[in-house]
């Protein structure tokens, strides 16, 4: 059950331009959530802006009762949540999100991401590291200036590959590529992917063409993030076209099946 909390801000990092890595303590939202879960945070006291800003969990320290979240300031919205200072307190709706990540049964997996859609892989990863999981990692970037992290997912990855589109960090081209050269080699079980659109529907096709077990995270812009306003559908993969049926990233995920989601 989500839990609404006034979350104090331990500390702040803006780990590149426009991008904030925040700590606070959420010891009733981190004792159950679980990897693939996010919040929705409410930024401001005043009316203006009304509805809550959804945000993927990075990362979660079960032992001291804190969580980190990370965001780039997009808006007015996530403009007024950068101001905040340590000490502040944060208004937390939490863990959101039915659809999490499922690693039972696999042994050897693969994450891939995108950009700022990097961030909810991070604690997949930490945990399969812990339970003793084979992962490799497959993150892809703009350019050198956008690369982010990269020290954080060595840490949890047996082995991480870093692209850029322009070839000015790590290898150029793209994430999806890398992980195909090494797929024949490594047979990862089950791949894990979350990114922009495009990235996320050329890893679908891969798994799909292959039968590779594929789970995706889905970024949307959510109101309420319990699935009450309905404003965060995709459309379902099997349902007829002249009846088309659609699942809520909010409730039915943010994890989905790859087979199960038509882009």
């Amino acid at each position: 059950m989500p839990k609404q909390i006034f979350a104090k801000l331990i500390e702040k990092q803006e780990i590149i331009k426009d991008i904030y890595k925040f700590t606070v303590e959420a010891e009733e939202i981190v004792k159950i959530a679980k990897p693939g879960n996010f919040i929705e945070i409410r930024v401001s006291e005043e009316t203006e802006p009304f509805l809550r800003r959804p945000i993927s969990i990075y990362n979660l320290n079960k032992e001291q009762g804190t969580l980190e979240f990370i965001f780039q300031v997009k808006g007015k919205g996530t403009k007024i949540l950068s101001k905040k200072e340590v000490q502040d307190k944060i208004d937390i709706i939490g863990p959101l999100g039915y659809g999490t990540f499922k690693q039972e049964g696999y042994k050897k997996i693969a994450i891939i991401g995108g950009g700022i859609g990097i961030f909810p892989l991070y604690e997949l990863a930490k945990e399969a590291k812990n339970q003793g999981k084979e992962i490799a990692g497959y993150l892809g970037f703009r350019n050198k200036e956008y690369v982010m992290l990269e020290k954080e997912f060595k840490e949890v990855t047996s082995h991480l590959e870093i692209t850029t589109d322009d070839g000015t960090y790590g290898k150029k081209g793209f994430a999806i590529n890398s992980l195909i050269e090494d797929m024949e080699k490594e047979k990862y079980e089950c791949l894990y992917a979350c990114g922009p659109i495009p990235m996320l529907r050329a890893v679908q096709k891969y798994a799909n063409e292959n039968n590779i077990a594929c789970q995706i995270s889905l970024e949307e812009k959510m109101g309420c993030g319990l699935g009450v306003c309905l404003g965060c559908a995709v459309k379902t993969a099997k349902s007829p076209k002249d009846a088309p049926e659609y699942f809520h990233v909010c409730k039915g995920g943010p994890v989905f099946n790859a087979r199960d989601v038509e882009f």
